[in-house]
């Protein structure tokens, strides 16, 4: 009995999390949607789904992608980035997250609206897959017409 007591006594006594101020923003992108968290005064800490984003897009045309809005307005070392994405491929996730960074960095300070919507990353680009058709082999791709 006092080894349980003694284990959930330890359990209490864990240092307290450290509470810092973010700004919340929602990317999306065809099927994948993204909640970003911006901390102000970081060191360019960015995870992906609790994962560093480099282990989590590990094609350099993606991590890229995620960098843009920060590069475009020279933030990328001094705030952190975590984001929580699902759904989609791993493009779309990249550019949901994009996305809300983006419009996360907005929030974070206002001046940066005129670079970001310039490069046009304040836009969620709505294409997504159209639906297949009846009578059609896919969504416009008619059977072969033969004359005889």
């Amino acid at each position: 009995m006092s080894k349980k007591k003694d284990e959930k006594i330890e359990k209490k006594i864990e240092a307290p999390k450290i509470i810092r101020k973010y700004f919340y923003a929602c990317g999306g992108r065809k099927n994948a949607k993204a909640t970003v968290h911006l901390y102000g005064k970081g060191s360019g800490e960015m995870k992906v789904n609790s994962k560093d984003y480099k282990e989590y897009f590990p094609y350099f045309e993606f991590q890229k992608i995620l960098e843009a809005p920060l590069e475009l307005v020279g933030e990328r070392q001094k705030v952190d980035i975590s984001a929580r994405v699902n759904g989609g491929g791993k493009r779309g996730q990249a550019e949901a997250i994009r996305h809300g960074i983006a419009l996360a960095l907005d929030k974070y300070n206002v001046d940066f609206h005129t670079a970001l919507k310039k490069e046009g990353l304040f836009t969620r680009d709505r294409r997504i897959k159209e639906r297949k058709k009846p009578g059609l082999k896919r969504a416009r791709r008619a059977p072969q017409w033969a004359k005889r």
